[in-house]
């Protein structure tokens, strides 16, 4: 079985992948993998971070398994219904939002790491801004 890894200046975050709840999502994240990025804090969701993956070319996303209030390390995949696209990572209490408003995002995997760590890791964006990022499907 495949799994998610979102790696972040080496350390590794194993998330588990959701095929049978947004199957479409996942489908779509496995053809734009791996992906080299940046990781960055929210500015309106709350406590998470998130990439920004608004120059990839998804094809047309329905809603699946979506969520406004995502759980700690729940991965949202935003296909940019009405703002930019984006992977949403829940670090702590947060509301998907934008400018727009209130954002339901694709739940399409959930991290496997500890709250505490996930806590530091919202945390590192706040203090240090932007750090290396790559998103990876391990088979």
């Amino acid at each position: 079985m495949s799994e998610l890894e979102l790696v972040v200046d080496g350390d590794v975050l194993s998330a588990t992948l959701l095929p049978e709840a947004a199957p479409e999502s996942v489908a779509a994240v496995r053809e734009f993998t791996p992906l080299d990025t940046e990781l960055m804090h929210v500015r309106w969701s709350g406590h998470a971070a998130w990439i920004n993956i608004d120059e990839i070319d998804l094809p047309e996303i329905p809603r699946e398994n979506h969520t406004v209030y995502p759980s700690y390390g729940d991965l949202l995949l935003y296909p940019g219904y009405r703002n930019e696209q984006e992977i949403l990572v829940p670090c702590g209490p947060t509301c998907f939002k934008s400018p727009a408003g209130e954002l339901a995002g694709n739940h399409f995997a959930t991290l496997d790491t500890p709250r505490d760590e996930l806590v530091e890791l919202e945390e590192r964006t706040l203090r240090e801004g932007v750090l290396d990022a790559t998103l990876r499907i391990e088979e």
